[in-house]
């Protein structure tokens, strides 16, 4: 498995959807997955490749110098917990310390929503070193109640 990144925008694009679309569980909300492929072609997107193929991706969207959003990421299921997702944010923090980002944060579906998938993405996040801070409940709606997790860089 290989990183490559920042990506062209025409790549990740392409990437985006044929992982978000692989991923219904996750991604199942159709304006939601035609948003995240239209937004990643302005942000600086990174992809796993194995034997040459893509299998993951991760985009991030910087609000300030010292701030930045893991604003989409996504991995093949025949690929969860094989490291690409390590990868891919490891790679993503490289390049953020470089140009001086000090807190990465990324938001995700709360524990007060009973999603099993959401459970393991919130475990991925916090094995990567993110931390809860605030549960919002208006940002998607109450049904949907976003986590908002940070990490220091």
């Amino acid at each position: 498995m290989h990183i490559n990144g920042p990506v062209q925008s025409n790549v990740a694009a392409q990437v985006c959807e044929s992982v978000l679309r692989a991923l219904p569980d996750w991604f199942g909300i159709e304006a939601a997955v035609i948003h995240y492929i239209e937004s990643v072609q302005a942000l600086p997107t990174w992809v796993a490749y194995h034997d040459g193929a893509p299998i993951g991706f991760l985009a991030v969207k910087q609000h300030f110098p010292w701030a930045a959003e893991l604003y989409v990421m996504g991995v093949l299921p025949e690929h969860h917990r094989l490291g690409a997702g390590r990868s891919l944010v490891a790679a993503a923090e490289t390049a953020l310390r470089e140009k001086g980002v000090e807190y990465l944060q990324v938001k995700t579906l709360s524990a007060s929503h009973p999603d099993p998938n959401y459970a393991k993405t919130r475990a991925f996040y916090t094995a990567m070193g993110f931390r809860p801070l605030e549960e919002l409940t208006t940002l998607w709606g109450i049904e949907n109640p976003c986590m908002l997790m940070v990490k220091k860089l």
